[in-house]
């Protein structure tokens, strides 16, 4: 029955249904069920380890589930993982290029093993080279390209033989920020195409760009939607942005105190500042003034901000593990 109900919809670039993956005693995907609409770019966000490159690779075919079921642009991912292959391309975070080989000799080899050759592959090295921006950079060996440049030709062998879907692990990580805006600049250059793009990343600035995304927690869906819907269903409380000095010890602070003037808070660290989070929190200004200022810090700036994803994220991560441990914060949600 749960085979039938995704083969009937075909239309979607991948839908699951209660897809599971079990390793021994361990459940890395737990249940998930969702679908991307084709010609979108689908954020899947979730902390280290809660199983986004696990259905990653069984949506790819590389693993099989241990119960459930899902298509990729209307094929079974047990049955038919050949034909998913010939139409999809994949990109990790390590950019899964051959650091001895030059740019033009990546090309190369990715075509062939995609069963582009003669002059197509020549059309379409000469095609990536202008959209990467590597011409005159085709003898260089890819070990000596920098980050931003490397990332470039790991997507370009991913598009070599134009697949109508994209899967990007982490393809961001480790990358300078100009390099990141660039890189997405391409993307949306992909998208504009009509192609789907499934991209994980842990920067919550490029999250707000995909048209639907979803949060992951121990292999289960706790999120899915627009950005804009996620901040609406899932942020519960205000988020006021303190600037101070010890940002770290603040953080300490306000959450060994636990709550204030009767109010539960949430504390987050974000770089150099802190959010808290919570009903009214402009209310609680000075309880939270009173309370830095007897730990000897001092307070710059205290600001009502809109939440942005990454609040709406370590919230809802925080969420789901206060209720697996009976609503005891966990230290683990820090970011």
């Amino acid at each position: 029955m749960v085979a039938e109900q995704v083969t009937r919809e075909n239309h979607h670039a991948v839908q699951t249904v209660d897809l599971v993956k079990r390793f021994g005693d361990f459940t890395a995907v737990d249940g998930l069920t969702f679908t991307v609409e084709r010609g979108e770019i689908f954020g899947f966000l979730g902390p280290n380890g809660a199983g986004k490159t696990t259905t990653i690779r069984m949506l790819m075919g590389l693993i099989q589930p241990t119960s459930g079921s899902a298509t990729v642009l209307g094929l079974d991912v047990v049955r038919q993982t050949a034909e998913i292959r010939r139409r999809i391309g994949y990109m990790s975070q390590r950019f899964s290029l051959y650091n001895d080989l030059t740019v033009d000799e990546n090309l190369t080899f990715f075509g062939g093993a995609y069963d582009v050759r003669g002059e197509r592959l020549q059309e379409r090295k000469a095609d990536i080279l202008a959209m990467a921006g590597l011409v005159g950079r085709e003898r260089e060996l890819a070990k000596n390209l920098s980050g931003g440049w490397r990332q470039r030709l790991a997507l370009g062998c991913a598009l070599v033989h134009e697949p109508e879907m994209l899967f990007l692990d982490e393809p961001t990580a480790g990358v300078d920020p100009i390099s990141r805006r660039e890189f997405w600049d391409l993307l949306y250059r992909f998208a504009a195409q009509g192609r789907t793009i499934f991209v994980t990343t842990h920067y919550m600035d490029e999250a707000e760009h995909c048209a639907r995304l979803s949060f992951i927690q121990d292999g289960r869906l706790v999120a899915i939607g627009s950005p804009q819907e996620i901040k609406r269903e899932k942020m519960h409380g205000q988020v006021l942005e303190v600037e101070c000095d010890k940002p770290d010890l603040a953080m300490k602070r306000l959450r060994a105190a636990g709550s204030l003037a009767g109010r539960d808070i949430q504390v987050a660290l974000y770089g150099a500042s802190l959010h808290v989070v919570a009903e009214d929190v402009a209310d609680l200004r000075p309880a939270i003034k009173e309370t830095l200022t007897q730990a000897g810090l001092e307070i710059q700036s205290m600001e009502l901000i809109a939440p942005s994803l990454e609040d709406v994220f370590v919230a809802s991560v925080r969420d789901v593990e206060q209720s697996a441990v009976g609503g005891q914060p966990s230290a683990s949600a820090d970011h």
